[in-house]
Parts: C-alpha cells; structure tokens; sequence
C-alpha cells in the first residue's frame, strides 16, 4: 500500500491515464479495507474498556453504552465477513446497472422505476456515487428502462446478488377498482472496465452506428436544448447503449463507449462459460431470467428472497434501500454452494 501511495503522489502518474485510474483505483480499495479494520480496532477498544468500567458496577448508562458499542461492532464484523465473501475477479470493481420493465403496461414500469429508487437509496447508504447513464421514461407514469453506474468498493460485486426478475404484488393505484395486480421489472448487473481493460478492447467504426438526439424527461419534455444525448448501436451483435446525463455530447459518447466495451467484455464472458459448461455436461439456470424475490404490499406485508428464503416483513424499510440482509445472505449461499 505504501508503494502504491507512492505512486499516487507521483506527478508523472498521470502521464498514462490508464495506470493512473488502476493504481488509484486500487489504492481507494485497499484504503477502504484499512479503513474498516481500523474501526473494528477503535471499537473494539471501547467496548474493552467500558467493560473493565463495568467490573463490579452497575451503572445503566455505561451498560447502556456498552450495548450499543457492541452492536455497531458487531454491524462493522459483518461488513468485514462481507467483504471477504468477495473474492471474484470482478468483484470490487464498479457496477453498470439496467432496470427494465416487464410486461405489464403502466403498472411495471411504475415498479420499475420504484426498484431504480430502491437502488440508488441503497448505494447512497453505502456510501457509493450513483451516476444515471439512461432512463427511458414511460408514457403515463415510471421508467421503461433506465442504466445506472454505481462507483464503489465492491459495488459489482455486491450489486450482482440483486441480478434477476423481481415481482411486486400490491393493490394498484392506477386501477379505478382497486384491484391487486402482480408486475415484473428486472435488474442485470455488469463490472464495469478499468481503462486498461477497455483498451484491449478493440471496436471497428465501422461496426457502429452513432446516433444524436436530444434527451428528455417524463412525458417526453426536453431535458437539454441541445441534441447531446448518444446512442450507440454495435451491428455485429444488437447491443444498444446511450448515455443522456452529460450536456457534452462528447462526454455522452465516452460514456457510451465505455457502458459499450463493459458488455461486450461481459457477452464474451456468457459465451465462454456457456462453451464450458457444454463441455462439462452442465446445465445452469440464467438467474437474470428467473424470478428471485416477491415484494408483496397486499393484501399483507412481506418481502421474500426466493433464493436464500429471507423474509422481511417490512416492505417499505426494504424498498427505501436496506438490501444488506438480502446481499449478504445470497453471498454465502452462493459461496456455500
């Protein structure tokens, strides 16, 4: 770690932008891992001491106090577990996010737009940045679709045990009889690149079609009064990206370029493990096509993870972002299995 901070001081760093951003990158990580040990140290320091405070007294504040320091150590040991759990090779870096509407008209693209909610609370809480790359937004009311890159240490590898189909079950407030109606949205979770990842990736121009238009917001207003909004298709294989949240049509386009690589990369990745598997004989399930979780609002309250069977039945502590429990418990099963 030393040699890397050497490195990051290093004015001549940044004369390869592509090693710059890798050993930064790098040092955030591992400054982050220190970060945490640190404060499982502190704590447990405290709770020490309180306690030899405690021989032979009774004071309630300082039991009081006790509790409460054991019950953040004991939140701070988890994400130390956590982390540890996140030992693939794409694991710790970024994550590039696509919620999409399932079939259902108005009433999934409301869920859909609630689960992109859901998401950008939950990263807020970890403490990563959350950029919105795309939201294609619905003719009445919610999102189509919408792509959204989350920075943080591990955020792919966190965000992949979120990978699949979710289902809502609620009364809905869009039908006049009040009827419970059922929707579908799904979420896939690609790594994103570090630059040195991205320039081994090779695009043909030829092999793009780049279109400009200009980006709007929910019923079809112009956001920008300027076509800066970027659409790129890759003809060789039907990936479609864009990128809307930069006024730069340049930054757009480098944004898109880069969402573009990441899938290519990953579609590379589907294709070797789907040969491998055929050679092993093994058939797996496509968990972004099945169903992992049931949010139910009616006619009682509950959320369940098909996958681990957690249950919560607090629906609306979970859709405003605590998805640590569902996380975790999908890592180790997932590590167990």
């Amino acid at each position: 770690m030393v040699e890397l901070q050497q490195q990051a001081s290093d004015p001549s760093l940044w004369d390869d932008p592509a090693h710059g951003q890798q050993v930064t990158s790098k040092l955030a990580r591992l400054t982050a891992e220190v970060d945490r040990y640190d404060a499982l140290q502190r704590r447990l320091g405290d709770a020490t001491a309180i306690d030899e405070l405690l021989t032979g007294s009774t004071d309630p504040d300082l039991q009081h106090e006790l509790e409460q320091t054991m019950a953040a150590l004991e939140v701070d040991l988890e994400k130390v577990e956590l982390a540890a759990l996140l030992s693939g090779p794409y694991d710790a870096h970024d994550a590039i996010a696509t919620v999409q509407a399932g079939a259902g008209g108005t009433e999934s693209m409301d869920w859909a737009d609630m689960l992109l909610r859901m998401y950008t609370r939950w990263a807020e809480q970890e403490s990563f940045k959350v950029e919105v790359d795309e939201v294609h937004y619905g003719d009445e009311a919610g999102i189509k679709s919408a792509t959204f890159t989350v920075h943080g240490p591990n955020a792919y590898g966190l965000l992949s045990a979120e990978r699949g189909v979710h289902r809502l079950v609620r009364i809905s407030p869009y039908d006049a009889q009040k009827r419970r109606h059922t929707s579908f949205a799904s979420l896939d979770v690609i790594p994103a690149l570090d630059e040195s990842e991205a320039e081994e990736i090779e695009i043909d121009e030829q092999d793009l079609r780049i279109d400009v238009y200009r980006s709007s917001g929910p019923g079809g207003q112009g956001v920008n009064t300027t076509d800066s909004a970027v659409r790129i298709t890759h003809l060789p294989t039907g990936i479609v990206v864009a990128c809307q949240n930069e006024r730069s049509q340049l930054q757009n386009k480098a944004t898109a370029m880069s969402i573009l690589k990441a899938r290519l990369a990953d579609l590379e990745r589907r294709k070797h493990e789907e040969h491998m598997n055929q050679i092993r004989g093994e058939r797996k399930a496509v968990d972004f096509g099945s169903q992992i979780r049931s949010y139910v609002l009616a006619p009682y309250q509950m959320v369940k993870d098909h996958r681990t069977n957690v249950e919560v039945g607090d629906p609306q502590r979970v859709l405003a972002g605590d998805l640590d429990r569902f996380v975790e418990a999908e890592l180790r099963r997932r590590a167990s299995g």
